[in-house]
């Protein structure tokens, strides 16, 4: 594999690159009209322009990548994260075109790519569900029927659905019929799929992944978890490798789960099992993202192996080099998605241009990004500026490290969650590790967050001014009343 065509833009696109230029593989990007000048089109060593701003008109138009990657004699395709990372119909398109897809195959993307589809493939593995229905169900008769024996609060999901879509939570009868009503229609307008089931939903649930990687070899390994209870809006927002609560042997059983999972779909690649998991470390599958996820880095660093390396070289056939025994957790690492939205306004996208952008720098700490100072944020796209990571040798460091690394990152022009993430990372709730998903709707309120920013200023001001009378104290001109010189 000599050259590779990343089929995404921004921050993972430059991350791929990177490691593809490290591994000696040449790249290829694919851009629209806005992202002209973005870091990833300059990076790489050929680009192509493939369509306007709007992702329908262009990183989502699978044929004319394939048909800019066969024009470039590319070897293979490379999906990030969104767009079509997770689209079972591009990867065969891939395939077909005689281009590898660094990947899982179609196959196992269309069985996780469904939720329904997901539970029959694990179900013969014994691995632990949520107690609700097995198919998909629109019937509001055996819905009630199905809601009792289960017992309510029940949570009605859109099958094909993500990032909260399509998702409903129903406290009693009275509110089943319209609210799977609306959950149906929501996800028929957001995947086309309509399907919608039934599952208990658990009222204080802590979120937490496997990562898994597997080649074609019959070798499958787990890299340990990531704590992704900080959400909002059903999307993650401060993720964390390792979880502060899983005791070792829990631990070691979910990554045997992972591991089954992947192997239902005879997986290869790098992926992710979800979990939800209770407050007596029960827990239950949730689904299987085919892909790598925003959040990799943290696993990264506690596992001091790079993700995308492994995909590339297992798409290549190659076996993995090392077996699970190989595998240990060293240290702490936390990450903060920084957006482009305002926390003191409900988080609302603040589009506009980084008059300044200066990333912090320092031991353990890491920025994934694809911005530069000048560039504006574009209103077509996910309006993540820089995944902000930090590593410690423990949880607390790692939080004192991330903190600074908060107060070193000078952004000026839009708005971000920069202060969000320190509300985060200071609240007793996180520190003490006694937090589940959520967090946002228990603790966060704007009038909180200027509370917390009011009294960090109070702070600092009286720093400043001990700092101050500190100073004059010392650079104080010492008494010369027995002298004249001073008289003159």
């Amino acid at each position: 594999m000599k050259k590779i065509l990343v089929a995404n833009r921004g921050e993972i696109a430059l991350r791929v690159m990177r490691t593809a230029r490290r591994m000696g593989i040449r790249t290829v990007a694919v851009y629209s009209e806005v992202d002209r000048r973005s870091p990833h089109v300059r990076f790489a060593d050929e680009a192509v322009c493939i369509g306007p701003p709007p992702s329908s008109q262009s990183y989502l138009l699978g044929e004319k990548i394939i048909e800019a990657a066969k024009k470039l004699g590319v070897d293979g395709i490379h999906p990030g994260y969104g767009f079509l990372s997770e689209n079972a119909a591009f990867a065969k398109a891939v395939t077909e075109a005689g281009i590898t897809f660094i990947g899982p195959s179609p196959h196992a993307i269309e069985v996780m790519g469904s939720k329904l589809a997901a539970k029959d493939a694990v179900r013969q593995f014994n691995i632990p569900m949520v107690p609700g229905t097995e198919n998909a169900i629109s019937d509001i008769a055996e819905a009630k029927k199905i809601c009792r024996e289960v017992g309510y609060p029940v949570l009605v999901k859109a099958s094909a659905g993500g990032g909260g879509k399509g998702m409903r939570i129903v406290e009693n009868e009275d509110e089943l019929a319209s609210q799977m009503e609306r959950a149906i229609s929501e996800a028929l307008s957001a995947f086309g799929d309509g399907s919608v089931f039934i599952e208990k939903y658990i009222a204080s649930p802590r979120h937490i992944e496997i990562q898994v990687l597997a080649d074609g070899h019959g070798n499958t390994v787990h890299l340990f978890e990531r704590e992704c209870s900080v959400q909002r809006r059903h999307q993650k927002v401060v993720e964390e490798a390792p979880s502060a609560i899983l005791t070792p042997q829990v631990r070691a059983t979910m990554g045997a789960d992972a591991v089954k999972v992947a192997q239902a779909c005879s997986y290869t690649g790098a992926g992710t099992v979800e979990f939800l998991v209770d407050e007596h470390l029960d827990y239950y599958f949730l689904e299987m993202n085919t892909r790598l996820q925003v959040e990799h880095p943290v696993t990264e660093m506690i596992a001091g192996i790079d993700l995308v390396e492994q995909q590339i070289r297992i798409a290549r056939g190659e076996k993995l080099p090392f077996s699970q025994q190989d595998l240990a957790i060293n240290g702490h690492a936390i990450e903060l998605r920084v957006y482009a939205e305002d926390p003191h306004n409900d988080f609302l996208p603040s589009i506009g241009r980084l008059a300044t952008y200066r990333p912090p720098t320092g031991d353990g700490i890491r920025v994934d990004d694809g911005y530069t100072e000048g560039m504006d944020i574009p209103i077509y796209y996910d309006p993540m500026i820089a995944k902000l990571v930090a590593f410690g040798k423990s949880r607390p460091e790692a939080i004192r490290r991330l903190l600074q690394a908060i107060e070193d990152f000078e952004i000026e022009g839009v708005a971000t969650t920069l202060p969000f993430g320190r509300f985060v990372l200071e609240h007793e709730a996180f520190t003490s590790g006694q937090f589940d998903t959520h967090f946002v709707q228990n603790h966060f309120t704007k009038e909180a967050l200027a509370a917390s920013e009011q009294e960090e200023n109070a702070v600092a001001a009286a720093l400043a001014l001990q700092l101050y009378l500190r100073e004059k104290q010392r650079l104080r001109v010492p008494e010369t009343e027995g002298s004249a010189w001073w008289r003159r």
